[in-house]
């Protein structure tokens, strides 16, 4: 195994949640929403609108959540689900391909939903590989019992979420599938609107 993937293990398993939770200004109350203002103000270049790139960006400089920077397979779902969010309404016609003010706090929502999931992937995927095979399913069954509940059989649930037949889970199969059942981490702080 090489560095890199031990290293990533390794943080997966010490995720201070409460930390990156109070970086992510989700809540309804006007403080979380002049935090967020603020926020997008400075992951915008200027023009209104938040590409991958900056966001990627912030990630890294503004934030400063190392662990969710490192996690680019979360970072590119949520903003893929957040710049669709809502039709835009800009006259210049680029706007769907962004995220807008109005899609933001949805993307912070789903930067930590999916931040989560990726947390669960990478522990269940031993090898780093970015992907799981069912050797490493199997091995994971316990913990994975404790964030869905029992799976009667391991193989056959295995095969349901392997959807396009390859013989591993990759991290889009493993979203859904952890939608599906509500995956919840042991260890983490769930009530971040607080």
């Amino acid at each position: 195994t090489n560095y890199f993937i031990q290293s990533n293990l390794s943080n997966m398993s010490a995720i201070d949640w409460t930390a990156i939770n109070k970086k992510l200004p989700t809540g309804k109350d006007t403080e979380s929403k002049k935090r967020r203002l603020q926020m997008f103000r400075n992951f915008d270049n200027g023009n209104g609108i938040l590409s991958l790139a900056e966001v990627d960006k912030a990630i890294r400089d503004i934030l400063k959540i190392d662990e969710i920077f490192d996690a680019k397979p979360a970072i590119m779902r949520a903003f893929q689900i957040s710049k669709n969010r809502y039709t835009s309404n800009r006259e210049d016609g680029v706007g769907d391909d962004y995220i807008e003010l109005r899609e933001f706090k949805f993307f912070l929502l789903a930067l930590r939903q999916y931040f989560e999931y990726w947390v669960a992937f990478s522990r269940t995927d031993k090898d780093g590989d970015r992907r799981i095979d069912l050797a490493e399913f199997k091995s994971a069954q316990s913990m994975m019992e404790v964030w869905v509940g029992k799976i009667d059989d391991i193989e056959a649930e295995f095969m349901n979420i392997d959807k396009n037949g390859g013989g591993t889970i990759l991290f889009d199969e493993f979203c859904e599938w952890a939608i599906s059942k509500n995956l919840d981490l042991e260890d983490d702080d769930d009530d971040i609107a607080q």
